[in-house]
């Protein structure tokens, strides 16, 4: 008895010890909690309290500014330049949209608005028709492409700049609007009275057979339903019976991300992933998949891209080379896979801020730039190499993040030359593709149409007439060469050697016209062709000559080749 009575007191010692503890843990774990939730208060607090200490000093500050600076300012440009400056510090697609842009903001997401359908830009001092759209008022009314425009509604546009014109020549459809206009070549100007259209740019602006085999889809935007207008023009081209389908999608900068989502459905089974979100608000993360049952999963794809090919165009890309779908030709894709979402503001104003970033099939991320870590000068980074993952694709290939597509099928991008680039942005191609259109009523189908030797030396006149003179790229390198070799005492001892070198890289107009020929006259053909046949015509002529087509369609039908770039274990994304 005495031993189980000493049992059980050892017991009831050691159970009033586990409940002591429990007590204890239980008590901890309260206070923990109760510091956490103060904590969590605090912090909360905290920054509630930040911002309202900042918003206040942004108050008095430009109260104290409005009231007492020397000059007067604006207080709309005030505040617009603030929120600007603050959105950049985030990235380059976090945006302030005020009330007067978002007739520009609803162009850039329907493709849609109210105006002359024109496209203007600023050339040396004036305001000019830089490209009327086939088919709109501008060209029913007989405006031209090179034609400068002097007054809008009686207003002088000298001093303006091309967002007060486009404002200007935006507004009501079926109201008119006057235009005083001075054609290159012709005495006096000329005023004409527009009548505003709503102007609907087409997505797909051109697309056809470019050979028996291979159908051909140009898309220039992800804007509202251009699924569909790439869904007709894919039906009525597979009335051909192709072997394969060219999607072009160079220099697409993107747009809605329902629409590529539409587009990659069209090619692959329903069900499968295309494409998710995942952002700080988990509510909003999202896996988009393909609902409606495909056009076509048989016939072979090839998506072209190139450096311009951004945000949706690389969801179209990166989804066909994950699923193994298609294969991708053309260079690295820009690198953009930041999701931004539209919130409404006060005083019909908007933000359109960055909320999530986007996952192609095989799980990677092809944002190229970190904004999340800065440099210590602001400047922002591409993802290093040691942060690179990689991923396999549906059958087993293996593709990496760290920035953009990169394409299965690799096509050097041409560069053109120093000669080539002073042409174009100082405007010698536009001016003299103007001033050719004038001077003739007619010229052959784009497919016909070619710089002969007899255009090509109006041109050479052209130029020279105008006492064109330009530098080349070499030259600013060896200026800056000679100028490090004076301070570090090298010149002297390298004199001869620099003069030698300066001569040879000195521009010569007369030899650089004949030697680079060939790419300055693709230039000509594309500008002539599109004052006759607007920007289909200017699509037509360059297909035969694009080297681009020619590789696409080449690994498109090589059956051994095409196939291969399927196989398990090859390795895709490596530069």
């Amino acid at each position: 008895m005495l031993l189980l009575a000493v049992r059980c007191n050892c017991a009831d010692s050691e159970f009033r010890k586990d409940r002591i503890m429990k007590k204890r843990i239980l008590i901890g774990i309260t206070i923990v909690a109760v510091i956490g939730i103060s904590f969590f208060s605090f912090t909360r607090d905290e920054k509630n309290f930040q911002i309202a200490k900042n918003l206040d000093i942004y108050h008095t500050l430009f109260r104290e500014l409005n009231m007492f600076y020397v000059d007067e300012v604006n207080p709309n440009d005030l505040v617009k330049t603030s929120i600007d400056k603050m959105l950049s510090s985030l990235d380059p697609y976090t945006n302030y949209i005020s009330e007067d842009q978002m007739e520009d903001f609803r162009f850039m997401t329907t493709g849609e608005y109210a105006g002359i359908g024109a496209l203007i830009s600023k050339q040396n001092d004036n305001i000019v028709i830089a490209e009327p759209y086939e088919g709109f008022p501008a060209q029913k009314f007989g405006i031209k492409a090179g034609d400068i425009i002097l007054e809008v509604s009686g207003k002088d546009t000298k001093e303006m700049t091309t967002e007060d014109v486009s404002s200007l020549l935006k507004g009501p459809a079926n109201k008119p609007v006057t235009i005083k206009l001075q054609r290159p070549g012709a005495k006096k100007p000329f005023t004409v009275d527009v009548v505003r259209e709503k102007i609907s740019i087409d997505a797909v602006p051109y697309y056809g057979m470019v050979d028996q085999n291979t159908a051909y889809i140009r898309l220039s935007s992800f804007t509202a339903n251009c699924s569909n207008d790439v869904k007709k023009a894919f039906l009525e081209l597979k009335q051909n019976n192709p072997d394969g389908l060219i999607l072009d999608l160079r220099g697409n900068p993107g747009g809605l991300l329902v629409e590529a989502v539409k587009i990659v459905n069209f090619f692959v089974p329903k069900g499968e992933e295309i494409v998710s979100t995942r952002g700080k608000v988990k509510q909003w993360d999202k896996v988009y998949k393909a609902t409606a049952e495909p056009l076509d999963t048989t016939m072979k794809i090839a998506v072209l891209v190139n450096s311009g090919s951004a945000s949706a165009s690389e969801i179209v890309s990166g989804a066909i080379q994950d699923l193994d779908r298609g294969i991708i030709v053309g260079t690295r894709t820009f690198g953009k896979g930041l999701v931004q979402t539209t919130r409404d503001l006060s005083y019909n104003t908007k933000l359109k801020v960055t909320t999530a970033k986007y996952y192609i099939p095989s799980g990677r991320c092809i944002q190229a730039l970190d904004y999340s870590h800065r440099n210590e000068d602001g400047s922002v980074g591409h993802v290093p190499d040691s942060l690179i993952t990689e991923f396999t694709t549906k059958k087993g290939r293996k593709v990496y993040d760290g920035g953009g597509v990169v394409p299965d099928v690799k096509i050097e991008g041409d560069k053109l030359s120093s000669l080539s680039i002073e042409l174009v942005t100082r405007f010698k191609v536009f001016d003299f593709a103007t001033k050719y259109s004038n001077e003739n009523e007619s010229i052959p189908e784009p497919e016909a149409f070619s710089i002969t030797d007899d255009i090509y030396n109006q041109f050479a006149d052209f130029v020279e007439q105008s006492d064109f003179k330009y530098e080349s790229a070499s030259q600013d390198d060896l200026k800056e060469l000679l100028e490090t070799a004076k301070q570090e005492k090298y010149y002297d001892l390298a004199k001869e050697e620099f003069d030698a070198l300066a001569a040879k890289i000195e521009p010569d107009l007369d030899k650089d016209l004949s030697v680079f020929r060939p790419e300055i006259s693709e230039l000509l053909e594309s500008e002539i062709v599109s004052r006759f046949y607007y920007q289909k015509g200017s699509i037509r002529a360059s297909i035969n000559d694009d080297k681009g087509i020619a590789k696409t369609i080449e690994a498109l039908h090589s059956e051994t080749a095409y196939a291969a770039y399927f196989e398990p274990g090859l390795v895709v994304g490596m530069n």
